[in-house]
């Protein structure tokens, strides 16, 4: 009897068409740049346990109740990365508990909705094209967009037009009129840290619960760069493959103990943890990804160290270089500069949009994403670019690596301009000039250079791929 059915094969025998794919991605992001915010390059190490034989088991439930058997190993490995996920940010286990099960940022925050805010509820999260995100609830006057605003009613909090700045105080008097159950402190491209403060004054002003996605930031927070959460707010989400360098995961971090103390006296205790890990088992989710889970646990241990904290402040150096470059350039930088890992560039003053701009970049081999400005109408039509230091800092570029990078944006971006002027009003007619003669030749050129400057910095994880 033939045993083929058990293959023990290198995938490169096994499947080489997905090899050859595999390949090719890896050539890409060898000889590209990125430069997209929310992505990273995790270690080898984080790799090495995302693909290892914990993916084989199944364990729904939570460790020592699991609807399986065969979980005393899987127990360990979830215990431990639900007590790095509390050192990594400080904090005490009579204080917080934390569920490492959600499949990633979105599907956390679904799981918190589901536990506390319950069907039809109101939350407040910041407007999609001002910087937030779609799991903080987003609809339109023609549909609802989000699951967010499906299953919950949600009302937006924006930013100031004219400053690139959240409206605390719009916000303030809008929730006394809404009456959200909770308040969502988080953004997607946003590069100002968050007055976390703030947000819990205006949220006790209602009674409303605060949760901070700190998806983007996390690796800031963990090494102490960026303003802490956990001082202020009830809970916590966060994605782990951003700043903190992990697989595509995501974490809820909760409060325990006295919520308030009431009028009589009496402490109200915080009722979390129970409704949290029951909405997200068995509310949302079956088995739990443990090859996911073990490899969060190795990120969160590297997020301990002096080289993460290293690491994350070459982020912030890197990303204020950023923006020095482009406003030096006179680059419209939305807010006027930034705190974090991330800059919002506004190209209406060249007269360009963000499909062109990430369309001339991605011909080149930059990878950044087009995104929202503070003004825009449309989600599919936007006027900026979103750019992130982190994957490059991963690649070990510094400041002087990123002017060189800059340098190679603006000359994309001055490109895209004299195309744009020669080409029809629609993007297939941009598209189409810069592969004409007196064009294509110089985008080819650029992408050579961008390509031979890129591969002197080595990818982070396997080397034979």
């Amino acid at each position: 009897m033939s045993d083929k059915w058990n293959l023990q094969d290198d995938i490169s025998e096994d499947d080489p068409e997905v090899y050859d794919l595999i390949r090719k991605e890896k050539s890409r992001q060898r000889r590209g740049l990125e430069m997209i915010a929310s992505e990273n390059f995790a270690s080898k190490s984080v790799l090495q346990a995302l693909g290892s034989c914990l993916n084989n088991k199944y364990s729904e439930g939570q460790p020592g109740q699991r609807y399986y058997g065969g979980n005393e190993i899987i127990d360990q490995v979830e215990r431990l990365c639900q007590k790095r996920a509390l050192d990594a940010y400080g904090l005490s286990s009579a204080e917080w508990g934390v569920n490492v099960q959600p499949l990633s940022g979105s599907p956390a925050n679904f799981a918190v909705y589901t536990a506390l805010v319950e069907p039809h509820g109101r939350i407040m999260g910041l407007y999609l094209p001002d910087g937030g995100h779609l799991s903080h609830g987003f609809m339109t006057n023609q549909k609802k967009v989000s699951a967010t605003s499906v299953f919950f009613e949600s009302f937006p909090y924006k930013l100031d037009p004219k400053t690139g700045l959240i409206n605390y105080d719009e916000l303030e008097a809008n929730s006394k009129l809404f009456l959200p159950k909770m308040i969502i402190a988080g953004e997607i491209c946003y590069s100002r840290d968050l007055d976390y403060k703030r947000f819990r004054q205006i949220a006790d002003g209602v009674g409303a619960y605060l949760l901070a996605d700190m998806a983007h930031v996390s690796g800031l927070v963990a090494a102490g760069l960026a303003p802490n959460p956990f001082e202020y707010c009830d809970v916590v989400t966060t994605t782990t493959h951003k700043t903190l360098r992990g697989p595509r995961s995501g974490l809820i971090f909760f409060r325990k103990g006295v919520r308030r103390v009431l009028n009589d006296g009496k402490k109200e205790l915080y009722d979390l943890e129970k409704k949290i890990n029951e909405a997200v088992f068995p509310g949302l989710q079956g088995g739990p990804h443990n090859h996911q889970i073990a490899a969060v646990a190795v990120a969160l241990k590297q997020a301990t160290t002096p080289e993460f904290k290293l690491y994350q402040q070459q982020v912030v150096s890197n990303a204020k270089t950023m923006c020095q470059f482009l406003l030096d350039k006179g680059y419209t930088v939305v807010s006027g500069g930034t705190d974090n890992h991330l800059v919002l560039v506004d190209l209406r003053n060249r007269g360009l949009d963000g499909p062109r701009g990430e369309y001339i970049l991605e011909e080149i081999g930059i990878a950044v994403n087009k995104n929202t400005c503070p003004g825009d109408k449309s989600a599919l039509k936007p006027s900026g670019l979103r750019l992130g230091t982190p994957p490059l800092t991963s690649r070990n570029l510094k400041n002087e690596e990123f002017i060189k990078v800059m340098e190679f944006f603006d000359e994309a971006i001055n490109l895209a301009q004299e195309a744009n002027k020669e080409s029809g009003p629609l993007l297939k007619d941009y598209k189409a000039k810069l592969l004409a003669p007196e064009f294509k030749d110089r985008v080819l050129d650029l992408k050579e250079r961008v390509g031979n400057f890129a591969v002197a910095f080595p990818l982070p994880g396997f080397d034979d791929w």
